[in-house]
């Protein structure tokens, strides 16, 4: 059944369709979508922020059960110093993993939006 609702014709290039198809299909958006939300102003989300927030967030958890079980092995055989300097080496990584984490939310829950 066709639909009533309003709609916008462009001409394209073959170049400008494939960016405009893979800038779609970066965001996870339609094409018809993505042209919306440009022409409108609105946001366009990017997977690739979201994929690496999201690796960001592995890696923190990672390096957190990675010195909770060296924490572990130190108190069941508290005589093994040499296991120290590396829990001390991955808590400094995850202090500043999450300082990077927080940086990258804030430039992307601040940056200019199309």
């Amino acid at each position: 059944m066709p639909t009533k609702k309003p709609f916008l014709k462009a001409y394209l290039t073959p170049e400008e369709y494939a960016q405009v198809a893979d800038l779609a299909a970066r965001a996870g958006l339609s094409k018809s979508e993505l042209t919306r939300r440009c022409c409108l102003g609105r946001e366009i989300p990017s997977r690739v922020d979201q994929r690496a927030v999201l690796a960001l967030l592995k890696a923190n958890a990672d390096l957190g059960r990675l010195g909770g079980l060296l924490k572990q092995r130190l108190a069941e055989t508290p005589g093994e110093a040499e296991l120290r300097p590396l829990l001390s080496s991955i808590e400094t990584a995850k202090r500043e993993l999450a300082t990077g984490m927080k940086e990258v939310i804030r430039q992307l829950l601040t940056r200019d939006k199309i």
